[in-house]
């Protein structure tokens, strides 16, 4: 079993209401998401089956989903419930997740806030 192997979807956007200040729970933001996920690929490369392997047209749409759910004021909860959705895919063994908020309420320039978590089964 290889524990090299990983898929990545890099800069998925959701549209949330996540954040401390009302402002934010009232006008929302988008949020920008990447996600790796550690699983075995040997077997569906060998025999190109996709039930060997996760889908990731698929995983995209749930984790944009769970983005978009609940609001909630941490993008670490938020971070959080990414990582349980990639986890409930049975051949993932590790998930690394980092939520980015580039409109996040700071008073001096930048570019980007983010939060990255990294969770295994």
């Amino acid at each position: 079993m290889s524990d090299t192997d990983y898929i990545t979807l890099t800069g998925l956007r959701a549209s949330a209401f996540h954040g401390v200040l009302e402002h934010e729970r009232r006008t929302g933001q988008v949020f920008i998401i990447d996600v790796t996920v550690w699983l075995d690929l040997e077997a569906a490369a060998a025999s190109d089956d996709l039930d060997l392997t996760v889908h990731y047209g698929e995983l995209a749409e749930e984790v944009v989903e769970s983005v978009e759910g609940e609001p909630v004021d941490l993008i670490e909860t938020v971070a959080e419930r990414v990582a349980r959705v990639a986890l409930q895919h049975a051949p993932v063994t590790r998930v690394l997740v980092t939520v980015h908020k580039p409109s996040a309420p700071i008073a001096v320039p930048f570019s980007d806030v983010s939060v990255t978590i990294e969770r295994t089964r």
